[in-house]
């Protein structure tokens, strides 16, 4: 089962030395392996920093930049309801009343079937509307979608959580 030049432990039976020789090396085997096993798919990460270009393209009032990451059939259902397609969320976004100053998401997770992306988390959004502050807090889903090799937000839902 071994060399003679290879020597069990002082008490440790050849057998034993055997078992615990493969368990050793099976235990380099997964720990080797780890790392392969949670490397996220890039995907996630692209999605995740479109997520965050978004972000920063509403705190900066970046209609383009929107324009770009959404489809032309998206659909936005706000927090309170209001159901508005792409041509409205645009407007919106352009709207010199809406002046964001904090737009955030936090513990975002990526979900991917296929060459859709379901993105879940929650938000922060602060800033003024029409000269009067708001602040909320929530929680949002996006459905991404890899169109002609490029990824874009076809629908995104919000709801408020209470504080």
């Amino acid at each position: 089962m071994f060399s003679s030049s290879v020597r069990p432990h002082v008490g440790m039976s050849a057998d034993r030395y055997g078992m615990a020789r493969k368990a050793f090396f099976g235990l380099l085997f997964v720990l080797t392996a780890i790392p392969i096993l949670a490397q996220a798919d890039p995907r996630e990460a692209k999605i995740l920093v479109l997520e965050r270009m978004w972000n920063e393209a509403q705190v900066n009032r970046d209609s383009a930049a929107l324009d770009a990451l959404v489809a032309d059939h998206f659909v936005n259902t706000e927090y309170d309801g209001e159901v508005s397609d792409k041509t409205k969320f645009l407007a919106d976004i352009r709207d010199p009343l809406f002046k964001p100053s904090v737009v955030a998401i936090q513990d975002a997770k990526v979900a991917l079937y296929g060459e859709t992306a379901i993105v879940i988390g929650n938000y922060h959004t602060k800033g003024t509307y029409q000269g009067r502050p708001y602040e909320h807090f929530g929680r949002f889903t996006d459905t991404w979608v890899l169109d002609s090799g490029k990824w874009q937000c076809v629908a995104s839902h919000t709801s408020l959580v209470k504080k």
